[in-house]
């Protein structure tokens, strides 16, 4: 199954940079890296990035990232996915632009 992370444009610069990274600052706040699964990410886009701009969504591969992944219960008791370890470019399937839309985010069509 594929689950995504979405990076300010200063954090993915970095992961491309250093090849890992410990997240975003509420990533490394909580211990570790927040993902949402395809049903999850719009609604986290909405919540937690309405106003950012020069996004990028990441594809990883839930199963590739082994026992460092862990579903865990979250908005509204959701299970979500959350990486206890670094985030690695190499892990990474994809990257995509999510740039904001009048409606919020747009998002690639491979979700949709």
């Amino acid at each position: 199954m594929l689950i995504y992370k979405i990076l300010r444009a200063d954090e993915w610069a970095a992961l491309q940079t250093q090849g890992e990274t410990s997240g975003a600052p509420i990533d490394v706040a909580d211990g570790y890296v927040h993902f949402s699964t395809a049903a999850q990410v719009r609604e986290t886009a909405a919540k937690h990035f309405a106003d950012a701009p020069d996004l990028t969504l990441l594809a990883l591969d839930s199963v590739a990232l082994g026992d460092a992944l862990k579903w865990e219960p979250s908005r509204g008791g959701q299970l979500f996915p959350h990486l206890y370890g670094r985030l690695r470019l190499a892990d990474v399937l994809w990257s995509k632009p999510l740039p904001a839309g009048p409606d919020g985010h747009v998002f690639p069509e491979v979700l949709e």
